[in-house]
């Protein structure tokens, strides 16, 4: 059953072994049943303390709630031990969820008892049916309000035999869960008080890995980790033969080449921990240390037999943004790492494991194009980069043509809205004002609809804020890539300009009060501006320049009540995605570890009107 020797644990045969993703769309509980999972498996000390979303590891993961970065752990069960991968669930992190199924025999698709199937379901499953993984249906918080679990269910089936499912995944089993209060059951009528049927249905129903230990060593690098004394950790599934501590192997390059390397250290998952092991065997989930240069999509092999595996292909970036270094008068006052080496240093290093993700250099030193699967996946880089201590400017997003049979094509979104049915008529008309075409309208609950269109990509840009703005921040947007059609013509999106600090200073309430007149303020009072730097947003079309520094006129003459006290409105503060939405094709976002800013490309106001002219 068992061989070799686990420092800290064994080493389980393939037999004893399953490996699973888990995969949904975002907020439907991934990461939350996986906890209830841990903490029945007996990987915490019953004294330990854990907190909620544990696999949430990051900061900015616990803050927005969402799963970023695909992670491995694993649990034990009697005698067997199962591999799990955590995958993101939003859209733009899609580019994690495809490395990962690589690693695995089987997937939990996840679904809300309330929700239903949405978008990115149906992206992660057609991958998953794609690669011919088996499939287990989990319906999710059956035991919230309005749940309704068996209407899910059929769902799913139908989402099924859409995708074209063979007949034995079809014949998926399903289970019913509660993540939260931490049981699982085969029965919707009959609610148990753990997770053992779940862990029942995985060892019956996903196989345990192919492959043969006499085989010589094979594992694709489906990840790579990295730490300060041990440098890059290659991450994958072991497909064939053992490995052993101090072994010679081959390295197959992306580009074709064939390096070798010895394996220093050997790491097995035990829990949320990394064990450090004296050997590894077919179907294991194993990291590797001692490969320096390692990417994702290589493969290591028995030094004698170097033998490539095929990496799934990861779908192409849609929308594409300019970072440059940041030439503000306030440049280097916040951030540690303000030139063009320590830009192209850091994009360069995000790609070696970000791989959805695209750098390319430009004419000038001082700035990269940067594409990736969407906004979000792009504004967490920048706020990663700007945690780290780094300064830059980001331009407007724009999507990714391409010319297909000689036509230009464009990236299509399938867009499914949430909202009350008051705005229905309101969501309709802006959607369809961006070129959006209405494929289904539908209750989805007692007084909500759901709506799906069909919308040029670029048609999302700034369209969340706005919807949101229109619906009282009670719609649910959601949107997953649908293909490439035609170019669907010229699209409105915002109709107000800038209003636009005329001078370098602190912003001072007179100011501020007469500008606020004008629009709306993204600043108050001692705030630091400069000449260029946007303040806040025009009531009206086009750009409006204001002096937020200027001082009421001081003089000797008092009369009664004529210093009547200055009222400000609240400013808006837009956060990074807010500000990367509002911005127009002249302008630029500036952030820095302490700010984020938006400003005019040119902030001399001669200059831009003469250019603008021109």
């Amino acid at each position: 059953m068992f061989y070799g020797k686990l420092w800290g644990g064994i080493v389980y045969s393939k037999e004893n072994i399953r490996n699973v993703a888990i995969v949904a769309h975002v907020d439907h509980g991934k990461t939350t049943l996986v906890d209830a999972m841990l903490r029945q498996s007996g990987t915490f000390r019953e004294n330990e303390h854990v907190s909620e979303r544990v696999m949430d590891s990051n900061d900015l993961e616990k803050e927005r709630g969402i799963t970023i970065i695909a992670k491995n752990t694993s649990i034990f069960y009697n005698d067997m031990k199962i591999n799990i991968v955590d995958t993101p669930g939003h859209a733009d992190f899609g580019g994690e969820v495809e490395r990962s199924l690589k690693m695995v025999e089987g997937v939990l698709l996840l679904v809300d008892a309330f929700e239903g199937c949405m978008p990115q379901t149906r992206f992660v499953l057609g991958k998953a049916l794609g690669l011919g993984l088996y499939i287990i249906l989990v319906v999710n918080k059956v035991d919230k309000p309005n749940a309704r679990p068996l209407e899910v269910v059929d769902n799913m089936l139908e989402l099924l035999i859409d995708l074209n499912a063979t007949e034995k995944q079809l014949d998926s089993p399903i289970i019913y869960t509660s993540g939260r209060n931490g049981w699982a059951s085969v029965d919707i009528n009959l609610q148990t008080g753990d997770m053992k049927p779940l862990f029942e249905i995985i060892k019956k129903h996903i196989p345990h890995p192919n492959g043969n230990d006499e085989d010589p060593f094979q594992m694709l690098v489906s990840n790579i980790d990295f730490d300060e004394y041990t440098g890059r950790i290659a991450i994958g599934k072991i497909k064939r033969g053992k490995l052993k501590l101090g072994q010679s192997v081959s390295v197959c390059r992306l580009d074709g080449s064939i390096s070798i390397s010895k394996v220093t250290r050997i790491f097995l998952y035990k829990g949320l921990k990394k064990v450090e092991s004296e050997s590894i065997g077919t179907g294991e989930i194993a990291a590797i240390c001692g490969i320096s240069d390692v990417n994702i999509g290589e493969t290591i092999c028995d030094q004698l037999t170097p033998e490539a595996l095929q990496f799934v292909k990861i779908d192409e970036p849609m929308i594409s943004m300019t970072f440059s270094v940041n030439d503000s008068p306030f440049v280097g006052k916040e951030g540690k790492f303000v030139t063009s080496r320590h830009l192209r240093e850091r994009l360069f290093r995000e790609i070696e494991t970000n791989i959805s993700l695209k750098v390319e250099e430009t004419d000038s030193t001082e700035s990269f194009v940067v594409s990736g699967r969407g906004e979000l996946h792009l504004s967490v880089l920048i706020e990663n980069m700007r945690r780290e201590g780094y300064e830059l400017q980001v331009s407007k997003p724009v999507v990714i043509t391409k010319i297909i049979d000689g036509v230009l094509n464009e990236p299509i979104e399938y867009l499914t809205i949430e909202t009350p049915d008051e705005f229905t008529g309101t969501v309709i008309e802006i959607t369809s004002d961006r070129k959006g075409q209405l494929v289904n309208l539908a209750p989805s609950a007692l007084g909500f609809s759901r709506i799906e269109f069909r919308i040029p990509a670029r048609g999302l840009i700034g369209f969340r804020s706005y919807i949101l703005n229109c619906t009282k921040g009670s719609a649910v947007i959601n949107h997953i890539f649908d293909g490439y059609e035609p170019f669907k013509g010229m699209l409105q999106t915002r109709s107000r300009g800038s209003l636009v600090s005329f001078e370098t200073g602190e912003s001072i309430a007179f100011g501020l009060y007469n500008a606020q007149e004008r629009g709306r303020l993204f600043i108050g009072p001692g705030n630091k501006v400069y000449g260029g730097m946007v303040v806040g947003e025009n009531s009206k079309s086009g750009d409006l320049i204001v002096n937020v520094c200027k001082r009421k006129q001081a003089t000797n003459m008092r009369a009664s009540g004529s210093d009547e006290s200055i009222k400000l409105i609240a400013p808006t503060v837009l956060s990074l995605e807010q500000s990367i939405e509002f911005i127009n094709e002249d302008e630029l976002v500036e952030v820095t570890p302490l700010s984020i800013r938006i400003r005019k490309k040119i902030l001399d106001s001669n200059l831009r009107s003469k250019t603008k002219k021109s």
